[in-house]
This record gives structure tokens, sequence and C-alpha cells, in this order.
């Protein structure tokens, strides 16, 4: 197996050496262009975590099972590293590196950048949130960061990370949200979709309301989208208690309806149960031409 991995490795570059560790600390130090932007293999003892790193949690069986893959194939991404005299700082791949360590590797592949501290946490921050599955709220964070502590205009941001300004400011909002609703974001109780449709109401009130309900009826977003309308309109608060309380099987009912129709539907039910109605929404003709074909009817 140890043989298969050195095969593996080839040209990738040797163990960097002292004079490389020592002499070679910024782009115009000699022998930085055979250092910066190639491959080559660095000691693990070398190397240390980003402080700045904006994720903290490492899942410990995901990393067992990262670990066991490179234990058989060795790392395929290298990682990437910023020189800091003879060590070395990750700016993105902690992961792999801490895989490699529990797969007991002595080096790893990595890109070696020489750039200042800044520049690090930048990089650190939009690799982040292009590379990482972050949950909504450690993205919003990001942001943030990147704004606050880089100085970043949004407009900038957006360019940096490929976003709509619209989908960053949306992002950071959720941040104005009570700390137990944001913990539901990030636990996966509820979506960001479902935090969006909280932090439109202006009431915190209205706001823990909403919230309770979206948890005890578990409801879905665009339910809490509609009630969220309706609780800015308080001559309307008795049509979002009809809607919360449905019973069970008809929100169910309702759901598989608008999955296989994919449009919004709903049920109106009596009150026993016994008798009601279905709405469908269609925006146009080519919508309802689809809804049409999926119940099998002729065009009218």
């Amino acid at each position: 197996m140890k043989d298969k991995k050195r095969a593996m490795g080839r040209g990738l570059g040797a163990i960097l050496n002292a004079e490389s560790k020592s002499l070679i600390n910024t782009a115009q130090d000699a022998g930085a262009e055979d250092l910066v932007g190639n491959i080559v293999e660095v000691a693990i003892e070398d190397i240390y975590p980003n402080a700045n790193q904006p994720r903290t949690y490492f899942d410990e069986k995901a990393l067992n099972e990262l670990a066991q893959s490179i234990t058989n194939l060795g790392v395929i991404q290298p990682i990437t590293l910023r020189k800091d005299g003879e060590k070395f700082e990750i700016i993105s791949g902690e992961r792999r590196y801490r895989a490699s360590k529990l797969a007991g590797l002595k080096s790893i592949p990595a890109y070696i950048r020489l750039v200042n501290d800044q520049e690090l946490l930048e990089m650190a921050l939009v690799e982040n949130i292009q590379r990482e599955n972050l949950d909504a709220i450690e993205v919003a964070l990001t942001y943030q960061r990147l704004l606050e502590e880089i100085g970043l205009t949004q407009e900038k941001l957006s360019q940096r990370v490929g976003k709509e300004r619209s989908t960053i400011t949306n992002a950071i909002r959720l941040l104005n949200l009570a700390p137990d609703i944001q913990n539901a974001i990030r636990s996966g109780q509820i979506s960001a979709g479902h935090g969006r449709a909280i932090i439109s109401l202006e009431s915190e009130v209205d706001r823990k309301n909403l919230f309770d309900k979206v948890l005890a009826e578990g409801l879905n977003v665009r339910q809490a989208e509609k009630l969220a309308t309706l609780l800015k309109n308080p001559e309307k608060k008795e049509k979002v208690e009809k809607v919360v309380n449905l019973p069970n099987h008809i929100k169910k009912a309702q759901k598989t309806l608008s999955d296989i129709f994919e449009t919004e539907v709903e049920i109106k039910s009596s009150g026993n149960g016994k008798k009601g109605k279905i709405v469908l929404d269609f925006k146009n003709e080519n919508e309802l031409e689809f809804i049409l074909s999926r119940l099998k009817v002729d065009e009218v």
C-alpha cells in the first residue's frame, strides 16, 4: 500500500527543503517562482490551522471516512497554505489536513501562497463560502466578516463570491433573527427560507409566533410566507388560524399535490373535514397546460 501511494505522489515535488522553508517568504525572494503556484509535499508537522477559519466544527464520522479514503487513495486535492517563516498556515483544506493526520500521513500535497494576513483572511473566507457546505447562518456570518473585517463593499463582495447583491443582503438579514431562531436554522429544524419569512415581520412577537407555528405545525416555506403576509395585516389574523390548523392528513395531501402539479395547492376543508375544495394556482397558459396534462384532461 505504501508503494502504491508513493507512485500516486510522483510529480508533486519533493518535501520542501530547509532553504525553501527559511529563505522564501515573499514573492520577491529568490526561488519564489519555483514554490508559488506549484504543488509540493509539506511535512504535516510544519502545518498549523488558520485561526480565522470560519468553520470550527468537523464531523468526526465524516473525518474518519475521509481518512480511510486517504489511506486507500492518497490526498486527491492539494490543500492551500501560506508560508509563515519555517511553518505553514492553512488557507483552505483544514478538513483534508485533519483527515491526513488521522490517516498517519507524514506529509501532504499543497499549493503554497505568499500573502499578507488580510489577504489570507479574505481568501479563507471566500474559499469557505464557495467550497464548504456551510449552513445559512455560517454563510451570513462569513459575508459579514468580509464586509466588516476586510472592508469590502457589497458590490465587491458580490463579484468575489459570484452572488447577486440581493442574495448577500438577504443572507446577512438572517443575523437579525433571535438566537433561538438562528440556532434552529443551524441545526436544520427550519430552513433559510423559513428564516427569511420570519425576518420579514417587524414585530419580535410576530416573529416568535410564526417561528413557533412553523415548528409546531411543520409548515413549509410557502405556508410560512403566506402566514407572514397575513400577520402583517391584523384584520386577517383569523384567516391565519384557519390555515395553521389544517389537520395533518390534509397538509400531507396538500404537499403531495403541490409536488405532482409543481405549483401551489391549497385545500380548503370544512370544519368536520368531510368536504372541501382544492385550489391549484397557475400563472400563465403554459402552467395551466402542464396541470391539465397531469390530469390527462383535453385542453378547454
